[in-house]
Protein backbone atom coordinates (compact mmCIF):
# COMPACT_ATOMS: atom_id res chain seq x y z
CA UNK A 1 0.00 0.00 0.00
CA UNK A 2 1.30 3.44 -0.89
CA UNK A 3 2.58 5.40 2.12
CA UNK A 4 2.26 9.18 2.19
CA UNK A 5 4.91 10.56 4.50
CA UNK A 6 4.08 13.85 6.20
CA UNK A 7 6.16 16.78 4.99
CA UNK A 8 7.27 20.14 6.28
CA UNK A 9 6.12 21.57 2.94
CA UNK A 10 2.34 21.93 3.11
CA UNK A 11 1.50 22.54 -0.56
CA UNK A 12 -1.58 24.61 0.23
CA UNK A 13 0.34 27.16 2.37
CA UNK A 14 -2.93 28.46 3.76
CA UNK A 15 -5.42 27.80 6.54
CA UNK A 16 -7.72 24.97 5.53
CA UNK A 17 -10.41 25.61 4.43
CA UNK A 18 -9.28 29.05 3.25
CA UNK A 19 -12.78 30.40 2.38
CA UNK A 20 -13.96 29.76 5.93
CA UNK A 21 -10.87 31.51 7.33
CA UNK A 22 -11.58 34.51 5.11
CA UNK A 23 -15.19 34.53 6.33
CA UNK A 24 -13.86 34.56 9.89
CA UNK A 25 -11.64 37.56 9.10
CA UNK A 26 -14.51 39.31 7.31
CA UNK A 27 -16.72 38.93 10.39
CA UNK A 28 -13.90 40.22 12.59
CA UNK A 29 -13.50 43.29 10.35
CA UNK A 30 -16.90 44.54 11.52
CA UNK A 31 -15.65 44.95 15.08
CA UNK A 32 -11.88 45.16 14.72
CA UNK A 33 -10.88 46.26 11.20
CA UNK A 34 -7.25 46.84 12.20
CA UNK A 35 -6.86 43.27 13.44
CA UNK A 36 -8.56 41.90 10.33
CA UNK A 37 -6.25 43.87 8.02
CA UNK A 38 -3.18 42.71 9.95
CA UNK A 39 -4.39 39.09 9.75
CA UNK A 40 -4.61 39.31 5.94
CA UNK A 41 -1.16 40.90 5.75
CA UNK A 42 0.24 38.17 7.97
CA UNK A 43 -1.44 35.49 5.86
CA UNK A 44 0.25 36.88 2.74
CA UNK A 45 3.64 36.85 4.47
CA UNK A 46 3.10 33.25 5.60
CA UNK A 47 2.13 32.12 2.11
CA UNK A 48 5.23 33.74 0.57
CA UNK A 49 7.70 32.43 3.15
CA UNK A 50 10.48 30.21 1.77
CA UNK A 51 10.23 26.60 2.89
CA UNK A 52 13.14 24.44 3.95
CA UNK A 53 13.59 21.15 2.09
CA UNK A 54 11.59 18.44 3.82
CA UNK A 55 13.82 16.33 6.08
CA UNK A 56 11.19 14.29 7.90
CA UNK A 57 11.42 11.43 8.58
CA UNK A 58 15.20 11.34 8.95
CA UNK A 59 15.33 7.96 10.73
CA UNK A 60 14.53 4.34 9.79
CA UNK A 61 10.94 3.15 10.03
CA UNK A 62 8.99 -0.09 9.88
CA UNK A 63 5.40 -0.68 8.84
CA UNK A 64 2.54 -1.58 11.18
CA UNK A 65 -0.37 -1.81 8.76
CA UNK A 66 -0.80 1.67 7.32
CA UNK A 67 1.16 3.12 10.24
CA UNK A 68 4.93 3.35 10.59
CA UNK A 69 7.19 3.16 13.62
CA UNK A 70 10.26 5.41 13.32
CA UNK A 71 13.38 4.58 15.32
CA UNK A 72 15.58 7.37 16.74
CA UNK A 73 17.71 5.23 19.07
CA UNK A 74 18.00 1.55 19.93
CA UNK A 75 19.83 1.54 23.26
CA UNK A 76 18.32 2.68 26.54
CA UNK A 77 14.90 2.82 28.17
CA UNK A 78 12.23 2.35 25.45
CA UNK A 79 10.02 5.38 24.85
CA UNK A 80 7.15 5.44 22.35
CA UNK A 81 5.96 8.89 21.23
CA UNK A 82 2.29 8.88 20.23
CA UNK A 83 1.07 11.92 18.25
CA UNK A 84 -2.50 12.99 17.74
CA UNK A 85 -4.36 11.22 14.94
CA UNK A 86 -5.58 14.57 13.58
CA UNK A 87 -2.27 16.29 12.76
CA UNK A 88 1.01 14.91 11.35
CA UNK A 89 3.47 13.41 13.85
CA UNK A 90 6.38 15.73 13.15
CA UNK A 91 5.39 18.29 15.80
CA UNK A 92 7.34 15.90 18.05
CA UNK A 93 10.32 16.23 15.69
CA UNK A 94 9.77 19.71 14.28
CA UNK A 95 13.37 20.62 13.37
CA UNK A 96 16.90 19.47 14.16
CA UNK A 97 17.18 22.15 16.85
CA UNK A 98 13.58 21.83 18.09
CA UNK A 99 12.80 18.15 18.46
CA UNK A 100 11.53 16.37 21.55
CA UNK A 101 12.26 13.01 19.84
CA UNK A 102 15.90 13.78 19.03
CA UNK A 103 16.50 15.48 22.38
CA UNK A 104 15.29 12.42 24.31
CA UNK A 105 17.36 10.12 22.09
CA UNK A 106 20.49 12.15 22.85
CA UNK A 107 19.79 11.65 26.54
CA UNK A 108 19.97 7.88 26.31
CA UNK A 109 16.37 6.86 25.68
CA UNK A 110 15.48 4.34 22.96
CA UNK A 111 13.01 6.66 21.27
CA UNK A 112 10.44 5.54 18.69
CA UNK A 113 7.75 7.68 17.08
CA UNK A 114 4.46 6.30 15.75
CA UNK A 115 3.13 7.76 12.49
CA UNK A 116 -0.54 6.81 12.05
CA UNK A 117 -0.24 7.00 8.26
CA UNK A 118 -2.84 8.22 5.78
CA UNK A 119 -6.22 6.46 5.88
CA UNK A 120 -8.40 6.02 2.82
CA UNK A 121 -11.98 4.98 2.27
CA UNK A 122 -10.95 1.35 2.87
CA UNK A 123 -10.26 2.28 6.51
CA UNK A 124 -13.70 3.83 7.05
CA UNK A 125 -14.65 1.41 9.86
CA UNK A 126 -11.57 2.04 12.01
CA UNK A 127 -12.79 3.49 15.30
CA UNK A 128 -10.61 5.22 17.89
CA UNK A 129 -10.44 1.88 19.70
CA UNK A 130 -9.26 0.24 16.46
CA UNK A 131 -6.34 2.69 16.31
CA UNK A 132 -5.23 1.38 19.69
CA UNK A 133 -5.81 -2.26 18.76
CA UNK A 134 -4.34 -2.27 15.23
CA UNK A 135 -1.43 0.16 15.57
CA UNK A 136 -0.58 1.27 19.10
CA UNK A 137 -0.67 -2.06 20.94
CA UNK A 138 1.46 -3.80 18.25
CA UNK A 139 3.98 -0.95 18.45
CA UNK A 140 4.16 -1.38 22.22
CA UNK A 141 4.68 -5.12 21.85
CA UNK A 142 7.65 -4.55 19.56
CA UNK A 143 9.30 -2.35 22.20
CA UNK A 144 8.63 -4.65 25.17
CA UNK A 145 6.82 -4.38 28.48
CA UNK A 146 9.23 -1.77 29.89
CA UNK A 147 8.07 0.83 27.34
CA UNK A 148 7.06 4.32 28.44
CA UNK A 149 4.33 5.99 26.37
CA UNK A 150 4.27 9.73 25.68
CA UNK A 151 1.09 10.94 23.97
CA UNK A 152 0.22 14.41 22.68
CA UNK A 153 -3.40 15.59 22.49
CA UNK A 154 -5.65 12.72 21.28
CA UNK A 155 -2.52 10.60 21.06
CA UNK A 156 -2.39 10.88 24.84
CA UNK A 157 -6.02 9.80 25.13
CA UNK A 158 -5.29 6.71 23.03
CA UNK A 159 -2.04 6.07 24.92
CA UNK A 160 -3.92 6.00 28.22
CA UNK A 161 -6.30 3.36 26.85
CA UNK A 162 -3.37 1.32 25.54
CA UNK A 163 -1.56 1.56 28.89
CA UNK A 164 -4.69 0.44 30.73
CA UNK A 165 -4.90 -2.83 28.78
CA UNK A 166 -1.36 -3.42 27.48
CA UNK A 167 2.06 -3.79 29.04
CA UNK A 168 3.72 -0.45 29.78
CA UNK A 169 5.94 0.89 32.54
CA UNK A 170 4.29 4.31 32.48
CA UNK A 171 2.34 6.77 30.37
CA UNK A 172 2.83 10.54 30.08
CA UNK A 173 0.34 12.82 28.34
CA UNK A 174 0.84 16.29 26.87
CA UNK A 175 -2.39 18.32 26.84
CA UNK A 176 -4.51 15.21 26.34
CA UNK A 177 -8.30 15.42 26.75
CA UNK A 178 -9.94 12.90 29.06
CA UNK A 179 -12.97 14.63 30.61
CA UNK A 180 -14.78 16.13 27.61
CA UNK A 181 -17.49 17.60 29.85
CA UNK A 182 -14.91 20.29 30.72
CA UNK A 183 -15.55 21.91 27.35
CA UNK A 184 -18.17 24.69 27.70
CA UNK A 185 -21.67 23.59 26.76
CA UNK A 186 -21.91 26.20 24.00
CA UNK A 187 -18.72 24.91 22.38
CA UNK A 188 -19.86 21.31 22.57
CA UNK A 189 -23.14 22.33 20.95
CA UNK A 190 -21.23 24.11 18.16
CA UNK A 191 -19.10 21.03 17.56
CA UNK A 192 -22.19 18.81 17.52
CA UNK A 193 -23.77 21.09 14.90
CA UNK A 194 -20.58 21.04 12.83
CA UNK A 195 -20.56 17.23 12.87
CA UNK A 196 -24.24 17.02 12.01
CA UNK A 197 -23.68 19.29 9.00
CA UNK A 198 -20.79 17.17 7.72
CA UNK A 199 -21.65 13.64 8.86
CA UNK A 200 -23.44 12.49 5.70
CA UNK A 201 -20.70 13.72 3.38
CA UNK A 202 -18.02 12.08 5.54
CA UNK A 203 -20.00 8.85 5.54
CA UNK A 204 -20.10 8.86 1.74
CA UNK A 205 -16.38 9.64 1.50
CA UNK A 206 -15.40 7.09 4.14
CA UNK A 207 -13.13 9.70 5.78
CA UNK A 208 -13.43 13.00 7.64
CA UNK A 209 -11.26 15.53 5.76
CA UNK A 210 -9.01 17.92 7.66
CA UNK A 211 -11.09 20.76 6.16
CA UNK A 212 -13.93 19.53 8.38
CA UNK A 213 -11.76 19.22 11.48
CA UNK A 214 -9.93 22.57 11.32
CA UNK A 215 -13.09 24.67 11.81
CA UNK A 216 -13.74 22.68 14.97
CA UNK A 217 -10.49 24.05 16.41
CA UNK A 218 -11.10 27.57 15.09
CA UNK A 219 -14.53 27.67 16.70
CA UNK A 220 -12.91 27.31 20.13
CA UNK A 221 -11.38 30.79 19.77
CA UNK A 222 -12.05 32.52 16.40
CA UNK A 223 -10.36 35.79 17.34
CA UNK A 224 -7.16 34.02 18.37
CA UNK A 225 -7.12 32.21 15.02
CA UNK A 226 -6.95 35.57 13.22
CA UNK A 227 -4.65 37.14 15.81
CA UNK A 228 -1.89 34.59 15.29
CA UNK A 229 -1.63 35.64 11.63
CA UNK A 230 -1.90 39.31 12.57
CA UNK A 231 1.30 38.97 14.58
CA UNK A 232 3.14 38.10 11.37
CA UNK A 233 2.38 41.56 10.00
CA UNK A 234 4.92 42.92 12.49
CA UNK A 235 8.18 42.84 10.54
CA UNK A 236 10.06 43.21 13.82
CA UNK A 237 9.21 39.60 14.71
CA UNK A 238 12.51 37.72 15.20
CA UNK A 239 13.38 35.50 12.26
CA UNK A 240 13.61 32.39 14.45
CA UNK A 241 10.09 32.97 15.75
CA UNK A 242 8.79 33.51 12.21
CA UNK A 243 10.47 30.33 10.95
CA UNK A 244 8.95 28.33 13.81
CA UNK A 245 5.50 29.79 13.06
CA UNK A 246 5.78 28.66 9.43
CA UNK A 247 6.76 25.13 10.46
CA UNK A 248 3.93 24.88 12.98
CA UNK A 249 1.31 26.31 10.63
CA UNK A 250 2.38 23.98 7.83
CA UNK A 251 2.08 21.14 10.33
CA UNK A 252 -1.43 22.25 11.33
CA UNK A 253 -2.53 22.50 7.70
CA UNK A 254 -0.97 19.22 6.61
CA UNK A 255 -3.11 16.73 8.51
CA UNK A 256 -4.47 13.50 7.05
CA UNK A 257 -8.19 12.73 7.16
CA UNK A 258 -9.71 10.56 9.86
CA UNK A 259 -11.49 7.30 9.09
CA UNK A 260 -15.23 7.95 9.24
CA UNK A 261 -15.69 5.73 12.31
CA UNK A 262 -12.90 7.52 14.19
CA UNK A 263 -14.46 10.90 13.39
CA UNK A 264 -17.83 9.64 14.55
CA UNK A 265 -16.25 8.45 17.79
CA UNK A 266 -14.53 11.80 18.32
CA UNK A 267 -17.68 13.89 17.90
CA UNK A 268 -20.31 11.51 19.26
CA UNK A 269 -18.66 9.21 21.82
CA UNK A 270 -15.97 11.56 23.10
CA UNK A 271 -17.22 15.14 22.79
CA UNK A 272 -20.88 14.15 22.95
CA UNK A 273 -20.80 11.17 25.31
CA UNK A 274 -17.63 11.79 27.35
CA UNK A 275 -16.75 8.11 26.95
CA UNK A 276 -13.40 8.06 28.83
CA UNK A 277 -14.72 9.79 31.93
CA UNK A 278 -18.02 7.91 31.94
CA UNK A 279 -16.30 4.52 31.77
CA UNK A 280 -18.22 3.58 28.61
CA UNK A 281 -15.18 3.29 26.33
CA UNK A 282 -14.33 -0.27 25.31
CA UNK A 283 -10.98 -1.14 23.69
CA UNK A 284 -9.94 -4.66 22.69
CA UNK A 285 -13.00 -5.99 24.47
CA UNK A 286 -12.11 -4.35 27.77
CA UNK A 287 -13.72 -1.40 29.50
CA UNK A 288 -11.34 1.52 30.05
CA UNK A 289 -11.68 2.82 33.61
CA UNK A 290 -12.35 6.50 34.21
CA UNK A 291 -9.35 6.59 36.54
CA UNK A 292 -6.30 4.62 35.47
CA UNK A 293 -4.32 3.78 38.58
CA UNK A 294 -1.69 1.59 36.87
CA UNK A 295 0.70 1.99 35.24
CA UNK A 296 2.10 5.22 36.66
CA UNK A 297 1.05 8.34 34.78
CA UNK A 298 2.21 11.93 34.34
CA UNK A 299 0.06 14.65 32.79
CA UNK A 300 1.22 18.04 31.54
CA UNK A 301 -1.67 20.47 31.89
CA UNK A 302 -1.57 23.68 29.86
CA UNK A 303 -3.08 26.57 31.79
CA UNK A 304 -3.33 28.61 28.56
CA UNK A 305 -4.73 25.92 26.26
CA UNK A 306 -7.74 26.86 24.11
CA UNK A 307 -7.94 23.45 22.41
CA UNK A 308 -7.88 21.23 25.51
CA UNK A 309 -9.08 23.09 28.63
CA UNK A 310 -7.01 22.50 31.74
CA UNK A 311 -10.01 20.85 33.43
CA UNK A 312 -10.28 18.30 30.60
CA UNK A 313 -6.99 16.51 31.28
CA UNK A 314 -6.88 13.39 33.50
CA UNK A 315 -7.36 14.03 37.21
CA UNK A 316 -5.30 11.01 38.28
CA UNK A 317 -1.58 10.37 38.43
CA UNK A 318 0.92 13.22 38.70
CA UNK A 319 -0.08 16.56 37.16
CA UNK A 320 2.37 19.29 36.09
CA UNK A 321 1.06 22.73 35.12
CA UNK A 322 2.56 24.38 32.06
CA UNK A 323 2.02 28.03 31.14
CA UNK A 324 2.48 27.48 27.40
CA UNK A 325 -0.31 26.60 24.99
CA UNK A 326 -1.31 23.36 23.33
CA UNK A 327 1.59 23.39 20.86
CA UNK A 328 3.89 25.78 22.71
CA UNK A 329 4.47 23.27 25.50
CA UNK A 330 6.02 20.93 22.89
CA UNK A 331 7.97 23.33 20.63
CA UNK A 332 7.84 26.75 22.30
CA UNK A 333 10.73 28.84 23.63
CA UNK A 334 10.33 27.43 27.13
CA UNK A 335 9.54 23.83 26.12
CA UNK A 336 12.93 22.40 27.04
CA UNK A 337 12.90 23.74 30.58
CA UNK A 338 9.20 23.46 31.37
CA UNK A 339 8.29 20.17 29.68
CA UNK A 340 11.16 18.25 28.06
CA UNK A 341 13.39 18.08 31.13
CA UNK A 342 10.65 17.20 33.67
CA UNK A 343 9.40 14.57 31.22
CA UNK A 344 12.88 13.04 30.85
CA UNK A 345 13.32 12.95 34.62
CA UNK A 346 10.02 11.10 35.00
CA UNK A 347 10.67 8.69 32.14
CA UNK A 348 13.86 7.57 33.86
CA UNK A 349 11.81 6.48 36.88
CA UNK A 350 8.00 6.62 36.46
CA UNK A 351 6.15 6.83 39.74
Amino acid sequence: MRQLAPKHDAPQHRPRPLPLFLDLVRDLARTDPALAAAALAGLERYQQAPRRPADWPAVPGEAIGRARLYRYADAGIPVLLVPSIINPPFVLDLAADNSLARWLARRGFAVHLLDWGTPGAEHRDETLAAHVEAYLLPAMQRLGGDVRLVGHCLGGTLALAAAAIGEARGVATLAAPWDFSAYPDARRADLAALWEANRSAADRLGVVPVETLQPAFWSLDPQRTAAKFARLADRAMPQAAFDTFVLIEDWANGGAPLPFAAGRDLFEAMIGGNAPQSGSWTVAGRSIPARIEAPASLHFRSTGDRIVPAAAIPDFGRIVDNASGHIGMVVGRDARRAMWQPLADWLADPR
